[in-house]
């Protein structure tokens, strides 16, 4: 074995003989050396099947054996991946095991420094699907639902453990919990499919509402806009900051968040793959490929420099069930936000490997794109798997491919490799010059950083960046917000922004920022930056002075109302400037409406007094914005009904519904769960007796079937939820049913009031 080491032997120069001493210690350490060198060995994963777009590369950066299906990942400040490996999620057609905890997250180390992974070790195991990590605060956020953890590391092993959310992802099925855990601009933590954010503010984690987003994976543009999306909408982003238009709690705005960026849903793929209702009109097209996308998930904003400029902030979005990856350009302005498919019919990546499971995408601290390659065959959960999936599963063997996953790397052939910076090593000041970098990934952690050492020389520096003229706007965001972070930030430093920066980024952020500062001394002094900013008459601009204003609206709505008027009146038949507005408005809205008086009735105040007279109706019912209401993440309503089947149905009916011999009929193919909502409602409801025909078979069991009616652990909801599970489960002729009729046929009993006959049950359409 080779020896890369250098030993100076002890020579007597007298005697001319070795030391014995030194010779056997010089035999020791050579033993020891040689039996623990290095292997750089690394797995050799063929690409052949992979094909991207002109002028990029693809590499796999990490594969198996040191990963297995990983769904998300985080760099540290080394630069190492730290993966998320649900080793539990659909192991088999049947999705069983996911309750075991298998679950890891995984330290993936390239000791060579060639770019591929050639060492893993685990820094947390027996997890029961982990679905999300975030490298802050010095330490490590993670969810395993239900809870939301956080741990100190050393030595790259988890310390001092502390729960954080107890309810982060409580409910809900793996498909439909909360995700994402990015650290955004402002300093908080962004979810996806969650109305919470988080943030570790003197030594204590707050949580607080914010606006109810997507599906699986977040991200966000330089400005600091969100994006994410749902399995069947490629792009959904907010037109404005986080947080911005719903602090008016009796008021939900809906013109500026959670809106579809994208014109279609089209998906270009390469080859005919399995999804879910394949059979349904427009699922597929005439070659059997895939039309719109069914899964799309784990969203990117590229924001590395590695790329081509005219790719800056381009969307990336994962379709794995079309074994693609799609890119979108955007487009800007004051309150919308656009996307296109950049390449007509083409892909970004797409191969003919139906194992590629791209579920998630990162910027790298390289300035590269990385994409989380979950390479499993089965990507459908049982909640949602149909018959008709999971045959096609079984015949193409998906199965089969498991045990697998990969982080895929895509540089651009153009660009060099630039000496890795370790953001760990680097002095106050190379943090501070860092946020001025090209690379996001380096200006949000050095941003990071510099909160996290709470270091005062750094003040000075970063209100440098805000003096230079030759400072980007997105250095000056980052250090408003390292200020901000650093409790440095004041009322002064904001003025002198607003009344001599030109950017117009930088004066929306820095408007927005003012807020936290009013205060009755300050009354006419914001008054006069707002009179100045309209006269820049700008749509952003006026857009965030219309949204940042509800905190001096008590100190200074006497100077602010004819102000905020002018600007309504300039966006008048505008919703979502006047929806900004109604936001500042929070607690003031009598007093508006009593402002304006009789004009309110004329025609230009048509939207904003249809949005006021909304806003004090509710307040008057005490009817809020549901997310000032909800503690914990919703559960989709066929999840809900799948832990109940699973729990109740399923020990009679099989967990599949293909029936028990001798004890309960088939669900598949059963017409009494195909044909009618109306007439399986029943029979949950009230049971079933006598001999049955099911698919043209005779079950005559003697043995009769109970209903829920009488049973007080079973609402409406839950009947509805069941039924709901049956209809996606066992796909037939059957139309959605109310909770009303639910509740109306409890009245219709049969006429035994032992459960219904299949006699009766044919009467009912």
């Amino acid at each position: 074995m080779e020896n890369n080491s250098n030993f100076s032997i002890y020579f007597n120069k007298t005697s001319k003989t070795f030391n014995l001493e030194y010779l056997l210690l010089f035999t020791l350490l050579f033993s020891i050396t040689a039996c623990t060198s290095k292997n750089y060995e690394e797995p050799k994963i063929a690409l052949d099947t992979y094909h991207i777009e002109k002028g990029f590369a693809l590499h796999v950066a990490a594969s198996e054996p040191f990963i297995e299906a990983p769904v998300t990942m985080d760099f540290d400040n080394k630069g190492r991946m730290w993966v998320v490996e649900m080793k539990g999620y659909m192991q088999n057609l049947a999705g069983t095991g996911d309750h075991i905890p298998n679950g890891t997250i995984t330290i993936l180390e390239d000791l060579d420094q060639d770019g591929i992974a050639d060492h893993s070790k685990i820094f947390m195991d027996s997890l029961v699907l982990p679905r999300a990590i975030a490298h802050v605060y010095g330490g490590l956020l993670y969810a395993e639902p239900p809870n939301l953890w956080f741990v100190d590391i050393e030595n790259d092993k988890p310390v001092n453990k502390v729960l954080v959310d107890s309810l982060y992802s409580d409910g809900g099925n793996v498909e439909h919990q909360p995700n994402g855990l990015m650290m955004h601009l402002d300093n908080w933590i962004y979810n996806a499919k969650s109305n919470f954010r988080y943030q570790l503010k003197n030594n204590q984690w707050i949580k607080e509402p914010t606006t109810f987003r997507g599906q699986w994976g977040i991200t966000k543009d330089n400005f600091g806009r969100l994006y994410y999306n749902t399995n069947s909408r490629q792009l959904l982003g907010d037109y404005v900051l986080p947080n911005t238009v719903i602090k008016n709690e009796y008021y939900k705005p809906h013109s500026l968040l959670n809106k579809i960026l994208t014109p279609n849903q089209r998906v270009y793929p390469l080859h005919p793959t399995a999804v879910n209702r394949g059979y349904q009109k427009g699922v597929l097209d005439a070659d059997s490929l895939l039309i719109n996308v069914t899964s799309a998930c784990g969203p990117l904003i590229y924001r590395g420099d590695k790329f081509p400029e005219d790719y800056l902030e381009n969307a990336f979005i994962c379709a794995p069930e079309a074994n693609v990856v799609k890119r979108n350009n955007l487009n800007f302005e004051a309150d919308k936000v656009t996307a296109e498919q950049a390449i007509p019919i083409k892909e970004f990546i797409a191969s003919t490997d139906e194992g590629f499971r791209p579920v998630n995408l990162f910027n790298g601290p390289d300035g590269n794109m990385y994409v989380v390659d979950m390479h499993r065959g089965i990507i459908q959960d049982k909640a949602f798997l149909t018959p008709y999936l999971q045959k096609l599963y079984a015949k193409k063997q998906l199965d089969t491919i498991i045990g697998m996953g990969r982080i895929l790397k895509v540089t651009n052939t153009n660009s060099k490799r630039d000496s890795f910076i370790n953001v760990e090593e680097q002095s106050i000041s190379n943090l501070v010059a860092l946020l001025k970098h090209k690379n996001g990934w380096l200006r949000d952690r050095a941003q990071h950083l510099l909160i996290l050492k709470k270091e005062p020389k750094a003040i000075s520096l970063l209100k440098n960046i805000l003096k230079e003229a030759a400072s980007s706007a997105v250095s000056k965001l980052h250090a408003l917000y390292t200020l901000d972070g650093l409790n440095a930030l004041s009322y002064d430093v904001l003025e002198k922004v607003l009344y001599s920066e030109d950017s117009v980024d930088v004066i929306s952020h820095a408007i927005l920022l003012m807020e936290q500062f009013a205060s009755q001394d300050r009354a006419l002094s914001i008054a006069k930056i707002v009179k100045h900013l309209n006269l820049r008459n700008n749509p952003t601009i006026d857009l965030y002075v219309l949204s940042a204003l509800g905190n001096w609206m008590t100190f200074s709505k006497d100077q602010l109302f004819p102000l905020v008027q002018q600007l309504s009146l300039r966006y008048k038949d505008q919703i979502s400037y006047q929806e900004a507005f109604i936001t500042s408005l929070r607690g003031h809205e009598e007093s508006y409406k009593a402002f304006l008086g009789e004009t309110l009735e004329a025609p230009e105040h048509n939207v904003i007094a249809k949005i006021l007279n909304t806003t004090i109706s509710n307040k008057a019912k005490n009817k809020q914005n549901k997310i000032f209401t909800t503690k914990k993440a919703q559960v989709d309503n066929r999840i809900a009904g799948y832990n109940i089947f699973r729990n109740l149905c399923a020990t009679c009916h099989g967990v599949e519904g293909e029936g028990i011999e001798s004890l309960a009929p088939p669900l598949q193919n059963s017409e009494y769960v195909t044909e009618s909502s109306e007439r399986l409602a029943l029979v949950i409801l009230h049971g079933l007796s006598g001999p049955i025909h099911v698919n043209g078979d005779l079950y005559d069991l003697n043995i009769a079937m109970p209903g829920l009616a009488n049973n007080p652990e079973f609402t409406d909801k839950d009947i509805h939820s069941i039924i709901q599970y049956l209809r996606n489960a066992f796909p037939g002729k059957t139309k959605n049913i109310s909770i009303d009729k639910i509740k109306s046929l409890r009245e219709q009993k049969p006429i035994d009031g032992l459960g219904f006959t299949e006699e009766e049950l044919l009467k009912v359409k």
